[in-house]
């Protein structure tokens, strides 16, 4: 399989919304009462996170936000990872940027000294695993291209962007700046949709990408159906092996199916135990996969850590992996 030439320090680049993550367990009783989406993410103001942060039962407090996520997974993985984002000069600011610091993520972004806090996703995660997601983006709105650096983006192999990016305008136009950047540096471009409610946002948008910047695409069944308006998974993987490199579809138990052009690799899902909680299972995934094709080249062989990585954080609470996943990957696979 053919990769893009590169002299880069880094295996991969992100672009994501810095964002600390609250976690507390609820009943579906509780969902129903504040009439949140139960599955998805939602953002909301100051005042309702204030509201729904003192209502929420004790919770688990940590660095997050999906594609830091990711990149975390990528260097405990042992790949290099970078990580472009923005935080406030404020508690919760500097325990984003030393916690990714200390997984050996690059995070050389200067905090914010005005504007909003540093945001936070309060998750509520229900008796079936399924998590509920309120975001606050506090800081993450002020996202800019100012915010990417050009030596920043070209230190990665792959730039690897989160969806959620584009519900604010001037992160949008941050990500397309650093687009441009990684083609001029003959970079790929990777694309997470991230939820089934931000595709339906900014479907057209996302299908422009597909077809365009974007060699590979992540995305779960419920997204790439939105993607394409379509109810049946065959008719949406036939569209996007047309129009992407390389596309990774999850598909919760059932596994994950990777696609380039007309070759298929249906991967198991690899579950180390009882699902606990889905938070980061779809991070994880990207972080396995991206990690595999760059030191690998093998898609196949990537898929199955992508799904290692993603059955380790769904065994436990929480959207870090717990255990050493380059152990893990060495005694589950055999490989390095």
């Amino acid at each position: 399989m053919s990769q893009r030439t590169s002299s880069s320090s880094l295996a991969v680049v992100g672009i994501g919304n810095a964002i600390v993550d609250v976690i507390a367990t609820a009943d579906d009783g509780f969902i129903a009462q504040r009439k949140l989406d139960k599955g998805g993410m939602r953002l909301i103001d100051a005042e309702e996170a204030e509201a729904l942060y003192g209502a929420m039962g004790p919770g688990t407090e940590m660095s997050g936000g999906s594609c830091a996520n990711t990149m975390v997974g990528v260097a405990m993985l042992g790949g290099g990872a970078g990580y472009v984002g923005r935080v406030r000069d404020d508690q919760l600011g500097a325990v984003f940027a030393h916690d990714l610091r200390a997984a050996g993520v690059r995070f050389t972004a200067q905090p914010a000294k005005d504007g909003p806090p540093t945001a936070r996703c309060l998750i509520l995660v229900t008796p079936d695993a399924q998590r509920t997601m309120n975001t606050y983006l506090g800081a993450c709105i002020h996202l800019q291209p100012g915010d990417i650096a050009a030596e920043e983006i070209a230190k990665g192999a792959v730039l690897y962007i989160e969806g959620y990016l584009w519900d604010q305008p001037p992160a949008k136009e941050a990500c397309r700046k650093a687009m441009k950047i990684a083609a001029e540096h003959d970079r790929e471009v990777a694309l997470t949709l991230s939820d089934a409610f931000c595709v339906g946002r900014w479907r057209e948008e996302f299908r422009e990408l597909v077809k365009g910047p974007v060699d590979i695409l992540f995305a779960n069944e419920s997204e790439i159906l939105s993607l394409y308006q379509v109810t049946d998974f065959d008719a949406a993987l036939k569209q996007v092996r047309k129009e992407v490199k390389i596309a990774c579809l999850t598909r919760s138990e059932k596994g994950s199916v990777i696609v380039q052009g007309d070759k298929t690799y249906t991967i198991p899902a690899m579950p180390l135990g009882k699902v606990v909680d889905t938070t980061g299972a779809g991070d994880l995934y990207a972080a396995g996969f991206l990690y595999g094709y760059r030191q690998h080249g093998d898609l196949e062989l990537a898929g199955k850590i992508a799904s290692l990585a993603a059955g380790e954080v769904i065994s436990h609470v929480g959207a870090r992996p717990q255990q050493d996943l380059k152990a893990l990957v060495r005694s589950k696979l055999g490989v390095k």
